[in-house]
């Protein structure tokens, strides 16, 4: 195990943890830029997690709570300090977050060629959900309220 941090992001590390995605998760998503990181940030200040080591970020976890669901996001490691304790870490954060909101399930969105990350979340105590399938459907971008207001 390695002598990690576990902290929220704030407005100052988006720059970092974009660059840190690139270099460590697999896949990306729509919201993978300045504009969504800093959202996210401002929508819900706890809900991106870092984990940081040796003066850098070296992994991150989204533990999204919307009042219903506990959703999880962007589990991601720098290759370098996997197999090191970094992602259990960064879940137990994220779990204690969701019990603490008064969240009974965590929800995790997994790529289906990602079997490195179907490893860790199995090992994690996750299962698998075959009932469902996600449906998606791309959004016209609108500037949130803050932004439209500033």
């Amino acid at each position: 195990m390695i002598d990690l941090r576990i902290r929220a992001a704030t407005p100052q590390d988006v720059d970092a943890v974009l660059a840190f995605w690139r270099e460590s998760a697999q896949g990306s998503s729509v919201s993978d830029d300045v504009r969504g990181v800093a959202v996210l940030v401002e929508r819900d200040p706890e809900a991106l997690l870092l984990a940081e080591a040796d003066g850098r970020i070296v992994g991150s976890v989204i533990a999204g709570w919307d009042g219903w669901r506990a959703s999880l996001y962007r589990l991601a490691v720098l290759p370098s300090y996997r197999r090191r304790g970094t992602s259990t870490a960064l879940l137990k954060a994220a779990e204690e977050r969701f019990a603490a909101l008064g969240g009974r399930r965590a929800d995790a969105m997994v790529l289906e060629a990602n079997e490195t990350g179907q490893r860790l979340w199995a090992a994690a105590g996750y299962e698998r959900e075959t009932r469902w399938r996600r449906w998606v459907k791309p959004l016209a971008l609108r500037a949130p309220e803050s932004v439209r207001q500033g």
